[in-house]
């Protein structure tokens, strides 16, 4: 994949590096434009060694705006005030508004990333819209101390991801549950799990790189949440299932995979702590199981959820991750054993089998790997 990163004169290019090196993590090649204000915050060489190409800077016989106007993406990060009221209106006088016209008049994706002043960002409120309805792709920037400023990086590169996929997924909304939940005791303690929500952001991000719209309902989590991703917060089991019975009527996959808690406290009406001067019996009742109401609710949605076990055979695995895919009429059920070391609750890898009509196997490897050829199949399902 081709990416042009042009990089113009506002003080967030000092991220570009970064971003270049993350880009071509993600298996991009990267070719970079400067502006000249951009060459008096960093060197051009910097871009040169992040990229491992040479850095346009001005456009000479070789009609660099020809040459990589058809790339698979421009990424112009950050975008200034200047350069957005430029393209708005058409004006071509430097290397990458050329560049940008000529793209536009190719339709390549285009995908701007507004670092400024608050008040400046909001003078070019207009000229942004304008842009919006031409195509061109934005990512919100974080706005803190009065100023629009440049959003995570990994935000930026997922963004990118997605519009260089081929989004089999385009239109579809998917909800994804994910972390633990929380139940309380009293007002400072509570029963939770050691779920991390590792599993389920990186199959948040397959399936927004995928095209989907994308919505979480997250409990506790230990994971970076991206702002270009919608989040629900929620606490309890109970906050979980509101949630999801609010948003599944209009939902076409659910990937159940929080780990929602077994047992509630019962009649629980500790408002304030519990002396611990005295042994304390607690008595625990269980909890609904939400992913068994999915269906009856809409019975066209495709219901992808997890089944956890605890140092069980193979066989074992398999017998009890069928049993839980007949309960819940689930099109697809992923069973993992979280006694086994290196995976589960925390890690950054898993091992799992997913079971449809067929089950497959999937050696330990990263969650992301996981999360890929889970998105896969449920690609292949809406497909068949």
């Amino acid at each position: 994949m081709e990416i042009v990163l042009c990089i113009t004169g506002s003080i967030a290019a000092v991220e570009s590096v970064k971003l270049a090196r993350e880009l071509k993590r993600q298996g991009m090649n990267v070719t970079c434009f400067m502006s000249n204000d951009a060459c008096k915050i960093i060197h051009p060489n910097s871009m040169e060694f992040a990229t491992g190409n040479k850095v346009v800077l001005e456009l000479t016989g070789d009609i660099e705006h020809v040459k990589h106007a058809q790339a698979d993406l421009i990424l112009v990060a950050p975008t200034t005030a200047n350069l957005i009221s430029k393209f708005a209106y058409k004006i071509a006088d430097n290397s990458i508004s050329t560049l940008l016209i000529t793209a536009y008049g190719y339709s390549t994706p285009i995908i701007f990333v507004p670092s400024m002043h608050e008040s400046m960002y909001k003078a070019v409120s207009e000229n942004i819209e304008r842009c919006k309805a031409e195509g061109v792709v934005f990512i919100d920037p974080k706005k803190e101390e009065s100023k629009a400023k440049f959003p995570s990086i990994h935000d930026i590169t997922l963004q990118a991801l997605r519009e260089l996929s081929d989004g089999k997924l385009k239109d579809k909304k998917v909800v994804i549950t994910l972390g633990g939940t929380y139940e309380e005791i009293d007002s400072v303690r509570g029963i939770t799990n050691r779920s991390s929500g590792k599993m389920g952001m990186a199959l948040a991000k397959e399936a927004f790189i995928n095209g989907a719209d994308v919505t979480l309902i997250s409990g506790s989590l230990k994971v970076h949440v991206p702002k270009i991703l919608d989040n629900i917060k929620i606490n309890s089991t109970d906050e979980m299932k509101n949630e999801i019975i609010k948003i599944i009527p209009e939902t076409d996959i659910l990937i159940s995979a929080a780990a929602v808690s077994d047992f509630t406290v019962e009649k629980n009406s500790n408002k304030h702590k519990i002396s611990s001067t005295e042994d304390l019996i607690l008595h625990l009742k269980k909890t609904p199981k939400i992913i068994d109401r999915i269906k009856e609710i809409n019975p066209n949605i495709l219901l992808v959820g997890f089944k956890a076990e605890y140092n069980v055979s193979q066989q074992e695995l398999i017998s009890l991750t069928c049993k839980k895919m007949e309960s819940s009429k689930a099109d697809l059920m992923i069973g993992n054993d979280v006694s086994i070391e290196g995976a589960g609750f925390g890690s950054d890898k898993n091992q799992v089998i997913i079971v449809d009509k067929n089950i497959v196997t999937i050696p330990l490897t990263s969650k992301t790997e996981v999360a890929k050829k889970i998105i896969q199949k449920i690609i292949k399902k809406l497909d068949s």
